[in-house]
């Protein structure tokens, strides 16, 4: 087994546990009020996983995103949002993997990508749970607000990367 180093090691800790402040966060910015759709999140804790897989590593990515779904529903005290929380989160780091292996996509497009694997991810998972397609009538306009918020998160992923990241690098 590899072992990994303190500095990966306490990187993981800290992007962990900033993705569960984002997460926790984000329940008090009132989306719904400015858009009619019950539960929408700009999903600002999918920051950390798209800069974990930058600086970090696929590995390194999906052991934050787990235990980030993990503690995020137990913390939250609903836990039958674990599902919903991991058939998105995963879907979007596989379709994130993926598009960042080659150099056709931006971050932006990675990021965009991301969500809207997420909100298909999230919507595949409701529709096992009401044993209905229903669900997928409230897809169309989550992958348009996908666009606005993987562009969101894709600025503040780059951003945080090369003014924290890249000094600590040289």
């Amino acid at each position: 087994m590899k072992r990994i180093s303190t500095k990966k090691l306490t990187t993981c800790a800290v992007l962990t546990a900033l993705a569960l402040a984002l997460s926790y966060a984000e329940r008090w910015i009132p989306l719904t009020t400015l858009i009619a759709l019950p539960g929408i999140k700009l999903g600002l804790a999918n920051v950390v996983t798209l800069l974990a897989l930058q600086i970090l590593g696929r590995k390194e990515a999906a052991a934050i995103l787990l235990v980030r779904c993990i503690f995020g529903s137990v913390f939250a005290g609903n836990v039958s949002a674990l599902l919903y929380s991991l058939s998105g989160g995963t879907l979007a780091l596989a379709v994130m993997v993926l598009l960042l292996q080659g150099t056709a996509f931006s971050i932006y497009g990675v990021s965009i990508a991301g969500a809207a694997a997420h909100n298909c991810g999230q919507i595949a998972a409701a529709c096992a749970v009401v044993r209905s397609g229903a669900p997928i009538s409230y897809l169309p306009p989550l992958l348009l607000l996908a666009i606005l918020s993987g562009s969101i998160n894709a600025y503040l992923a780059d951003t945080v990367r090369r003014r924290i990241f890249q000094r600590t690098a040289s």
